[in-house]
């Protein structure tokens, strides 16, 4: 069994003061794909990630305490893809991908677009450019799945209160479109192809006790190709891990 976590962990040295590294040791991830790290290599505790049996690839944004992806590993991969090539998204570290035997796997931090117009209008740029660039690197890793933090809810069902969040960034119809056409690209929700239920969220507001009161949005996926849907195991969001106002999420694959 392979077991990969994504978790926008919202600053990397801040979750490792909660202890993150206790937490992984119970949660077992065999990959860790992590999001929003806000740190360079040489500010992270690396020894204690090391001490846990963990090779670590970190993609840090060129703006200090900003943006950044990372995929922590138990096993050691054929290759590591550090970004997609653009340098707009690559110097913010938005993507990173790791391909071993059986599977390739990207943590991916999608622009948000919640600051105003000018971050709204790059964040659709960027889905623009990611759709063409998954849709080549899909012919090349047909086994392929994408996690992280989308800044998109889907459908109704993924958001607490869908009618006041209709013309809010995350929730927009050209953003919630995108996303299904990215699905029709040949993708599966994997939280949703185990589980229909409402309530299901991974990122809650500071504001207002919105986690106390469940009052989330999910926009954190791990995406699978088609080729992956036989290895599909378990789905599951663990929000009981508070390390940030994202919580983790998990996919259990057997090859």
């Amino acid at each position: 069994m392979t077991r990969v976590i994504s978790y926008n962990v919202n600053g990397v040295r801040a979750a490792l003061n909660k202890d993150l590294d206790q937490w992984m040791k119970v949660s077992k991830p065999d990959v860790l794909c992590l999001q929003e790290i806000k740190a360079n290599e040489d500010q992270i505790d690396l020894k204690r990630f090391h001490d846990l049996g963990y090779s670590c690839f970190w993609y840090s944004a060129q703006k200090k305490g900003y943006s950044g992806t990372a995929i922590l590993t138990k096993e050691k991969p054929n290759h590591v893809e550090y970004g997609m090539g653009n340098s707009l998204y690559d110097d913010e570290g938005r993507v990173i991908r790791a391909d071993y035997d059986d599977f390739s796997v990207m943590s991916v931090y999608m622009p948000s677009g919640s600051s105003g117009d000018l971050r709204q209008e790059f964040k659709i740029q960027f889905l623009k450019d990611f759709y063409d660039y998954v849709i080549q690197l899909k012919k090349e890793f047909p086994k392929l799945l994408i996690v992280g933090d989308f800044n998109i809810c889907h459908h109704a069902i993924d958001i607490h209160n869908p009618l006041r969040n209709k013309n809010t960034s995350g929730f927009l119809p050209e953003e919630r479109e995108w996303l299904t056409e990215f699905i029709d690209l040949g993708f599966i929700d994997t939280f949703r192809n185990f589980n229909e239920e409402p309530h299901h969220y991974t990122w809650w507001s500071y504001r207002a006790g919105a986690r106390a009161k469940n009052l989330g949005w999910r926009i954190d996926y791990q995406m699978a190709t088609q080729e992956l849907k036989s290895h599909l195991k378990r789905a599951d969001i663990l929000s009981k891990a508070v390390h940030s106002d994202h919580c983790p999420i998990l996919l259990d694959l057997e090859f």
